[in-house]
């Protein structure tokens, strides 16, 4: 038995010696993590919206997206731990230049104002529960997720990561604590609904550049590189094919898990915002922290500080994917060595990149920008990105050049397919209701 051979035997019996948890906790990873980040303080902002502003009957959308964003982000997760390179090392292999740095430059101009308003997001959360400056907490904020990153090893970091997931479940206890009237709830998420006028599509197309954003990719991608590269067995399965069956089973169900678990905490906060704020008028919600200090007089005291701890959990773990992610479309781009498993001294401009990212974001709390219109502009630049990359992405996956014997096939190249046609419509109309 060859010694390759030796260590999959080894790594299937200590999985087997394992309990039921220990195995599921092993199995999820990149996909719980990425769906947990796509509920970032600005997507709190856009779901507390859309409880406000359209009741229930928003709800059915979080059914309609889920197989649309588990599929496109399977497909992201398998092109890197197929070709052993996140995103960004392959299109700076297979396609032109150009593509590649148009791209690159959108998401992290994007991604830096997504931390920005992030960033004043926690910030305003923690001053509505102590007090204090908010210019000051965005920068204590910003070097916590920085020094996190950069100095935790990636073992111990990832670990920190999945914990902090758990701050979502802060909306599942709000929701409770909200006295949410459930037959209408089931109502709104079972039967759709559509109101034909320009406020309900423009809330429907924010829901859709919120739960499907191209930092998503970069990072689920990547990440399953960096899980094959800490793993002593593992390889690139271009050029492994035998573990191609259980490492697929493993990305199928941790993203399965990411989705649902990124939806359901969504679900929690439009139905909070529904069964509270739209209820007694109050419909026009601007961001996360005022949608928690709207909550204060109607919930009480106990559903406030439940939403606002809930931000600044989301956005210690949301903060440090944006960054990331911004740091390896950049560094794959450039030939730079990337990766979060490796020493800051020896990849300096990759972390230095990271850094810089998180930097540049709390910079805008100190500028004259509106945060609230940074991210609607971010949405904007989110949108123009969105559908090349996707069509580059299904058009990646497909190739036998790239994906050696794996192409995405069958269901999942479908459901992509649609996601990327549902990504489109929505820019679309996001372009014609700003045009307009």
């Amino acid at each position: 038995m060859s010694d390759t051979s030796s260590e999959v035997s080894q790594e299937e019996s200590n999985t087997l010696a394992k309990g039921p948890f220990q195995r599921f906790l092993g199995i999820i990873g990149p996909g719980v993590i990425t769906g947990a980040s796509d509920d970032d303080p600005s997507g709190i902002g856009t779901y507390s919206q859309a409880g406000a502003q359209l009741g229930f009957d928003i709800g059915w959308t979080m059914l309609f997206t889920f197989p649309l964003m588990a599929a496109i982000q399977e497909i992201a997760g398998r092109i890197g731990r197929t070709t052993g390179k996140g995103i960004s090392g392959n299109l700076s292999r297979y396609y032109p230049a150009p593509l590649l740095y148009f791209v690159v430059v959108l998401l992290f101009v994007a991604n830096v104002i997504n931390i920005g308003a992030d960033l004043s997001a926690m910030a305003d959360a923690l001053r509505l529960l102590v007090g204090g400056p908010s210019p000051l907490y965005v920068v204590t904020f910003a070097v916590i997720c920085v020094t996190t990153i950069v100095f935790l090893d990636y073992s111990r970091y990832v670990v920190v990561l999945k914990w902090t997931t758990l701050s979502l479940f802060a909306y599942v206890v709000a929701m409770f604590a909200a006295k949410v009237p459930w037959m209408d709830a089931a109502k709104g998420l079972f039967i759709p609904h559509l109101d034909w006028n320009g406020a309900f599509f423009s809330t429907l197309l924010a829901i859709f550049g919120t739960t499907i954003s191209p930092y998503l990719f970069f990072w689920q991608a990547s990440q399953e590189v960096e899980e094959e590269e800490i793993k002593p067995s593992a390889r690139p399965l271009k050029w492994a094919p035998w573990q191609a069956s259980k490492a697929f089973e493993r990305i199928h169900a941790d993203t399965l898990v990411g989705m649902a678990f990124s939806n359901l905490i969504a679900i929690a906060i439009i139905f909070t915002t529904a069964a509270t704020l739209h209820k007694t008028g109050v419909t026009d919600i601007g961001s996360s922290t005022e949608a928690a200090k709207a909550l204060e007089p109607i919930a009480g005291k106990f559903a406030f500080v439940i939403f606002a701890v809930g931000i600044i959990g989301t956005g210690l773990l949301a903060v440090p994917v944006l960054a990331g992610s911004a740091a390896f479309a950049l560094g794959e781009a450039l030939h730079w060595p990337v990766g979060l498993v490796r020493k800051p001294k020896y990849e300096v401009a990759f972390y230095v990149s990271l850094a810089t990212a998180t930097a540049l974001g709390s910079g805008i709390v100190f500028t004259p920008i509106d945060p609230i219109k940074a991210l609607y502009w971010s949405a904007v630049i989110n949108g123009v990105c969105a559908v090349p990359l996707m069509v580059i992405m299904m058009l990646m996956a497909g190739r036998s050049d790239i994906m050696g014997e794996f192409p995405v096939q069958g269901w999942l190249r479908l459901l992509g397919w649609l996601s990327t046609i549902a990504m489109a419509l929505s820019a679309l109309g996001l372009a014609a209701d700003w045009f307009l």
